[in-house]
C-alpha cells in the first residue's frame, strides 16, 4: 500500500516539476500536497487505518480526475489555459497512470477488509 501511494505522489510531483515553471519540492503547489500524502501515510499506521484508506482513496481519485484529466482540458471554467502539446499531455498520461496502482490497492483493501 505504501509503495502504491508513493507512486501516486511521484506521478503528481513529476507532473509538477515537468509542467510548472520553477517547481521544487518546496514550492507551495508541490509542498502542501506532499505534506498531505505524508500525513495520510503516517496516519495509516494508527488505529484509524480504515478511515485513512478511504481518505487516501478520495485523494488519489481527486489527483486522477482533477489533476491528471480535467486540468489538461481547455475548459472555460478553469482559471488557466492548459498547454495543448504532446509534451504536456504525456506528463498528464504519466500522472494518471501512476494513480492507478494506489486506486487498485486501496479499493481492494476497502472491499476485502471488514
Amino acid at each position: 500500500m505504501i509503495f502504491a501511494v508513493a507512486l501516486s505522489w511521484l506521478g503528481f510531483f513529476v507532473h509538477n516539476v515537468a509542467d510548472l515553471p520553477g517547481q521544487t519540492i518546496l514550492s507551495p503547489e508541490s509542498l502542501y500536497p506532499t505534506i498531505l500524502y505524508l500525513a495520510l501515510v503516517a496516519a495509516w499506521f494508527t488505529s484509524a487505518r480504515r478511515v485513512v484508506e478511504r481518505v487516501l482513496l478520495g485523494w488519489v481519485l481527486l489527483n486522477l480526475v482533477g489533476g491528471a484529466i480535467v486540468s489538461v482540458l481547455p475548459l472555460p471554467f478553469l482559471p488557466f489555459h492548459p498547454e495543448q502539446t504532446l509534451y504536456h499531455y504525456s506528463f498528464h498520461v504519466l500522472y494518471a497512470i501512476l494513480q492507478v496502482p494506489a486506486l487498485v490497492v486501496l479499493r481492494r483493501r476497502l472491499v476485502t477488509q471488514p
